[in-house]
């Protein structure tokens, strides 16, 4: 069965690189249309400009998520020119990783603030279209730290927790308006965020993976697809675990 989502419109944060880059050319090739958020400008216009050449409309807002009423008013903006967004992907994430005992108070705020807060305003913002259409699709891209804990991230296992935490309660809130919302929790993947990792850190890793090796940026998009599509009408509430075999 193919995944059709022509005719919705999905807006991805941290769209432009990464994880968020892969699920946005995903749900692009599915056909939906797309809102990218991200902070760093030029990398979203080459993202914009690349789904474009495949035929979807796609557009972009340059914002920093630690400011909820700028963002805010820059969404509103967007759907009153391009239209509601009835798929809602939280992707952007940072890390500023250290033992608790030396963790400063910036370290933890930043985290917090990128991670969980905007998970509160954005979804908030675009609950109010998906239960006036009685459709919608929340997917937060939480993590299997927030499962199983790590040294040295207690400040990002504390925001994916949290996420998860958010998502199962919101599930419950918003089922009876056919509204589903799940989180996809990653292993260690591929990414900007994994590059300044030593190479006996990654043998490491990879002996702890079942499957002996990284994801790809494109094996958390194809579960956030999946979420997203009529595929999932029966699924809310739930942790989708995309870590080849780390935490089980």
């Amino acid at each position: 069965m193919n995944i059709d989502l022509k005719g919705k419109r999905a807006l991805v944060t941290g769209g432009a690189r990464g994880i968020g880059a892969a699920i946005a050319t995903q749900l692009a090739d599915c056909g939906a249309d797309l809102l990218l958020l991200d902070i760093e400008a030029s990398a979203l216009a080459q993202k914009v400009e690349e789904l474009r050449q495949t035929g979807v409309k796609v557009s972009g807002i340059q914002a920093d998520i630690t400011n909820s009423e700028q963002t805010i008013e820059l969404v509103q903006s967007d759907y009153k020119a391009n239209g509601d967004c009835l798929i809602l992907v939280h992707n952007a994430g940072l890390t500023r990783d250290n033992l608790l005992m030396r963790m400063g108070a910036d370290q933890w705020d930043l985290v917090m603030k990128v991670n969980l807060y905007p998970l509160h305003y954005l979804t908030q913002e675009c609950l109010r279209p998906m239960m006036k259409a009685r459709w919608g699709r929340v997917i937060a891209i939480s993590s299997v730290t927030g499962l199983m804990g790590n040294p040295g991230q207690c400040n990002y296992a504390a925001t994916k927790a949290g996420v998860i935490g958010f998502i199962k309660s919101l599930a419950r809130e918003v089922g009876s308006r056919n509204i589903t919302a799940n989180a996809v929790a990653p292993g260690f993947i591929r990414t900007p965020m994994t590059e300044n990792l030593e190479g006996d850190q990654i043998d490491r890793l990879k002996d702890a993976i079942s499957l002996k090796r990284l994801g790809e940026p494109e094996d958390i998009a194809s579960a956030v697809t999946f979420l997203a599509s009529p595929l999932a009408d029966y699924i809310t509430g739930t942790v989708l675990n995309v870590s080849g075999g780390l935490y089980m």
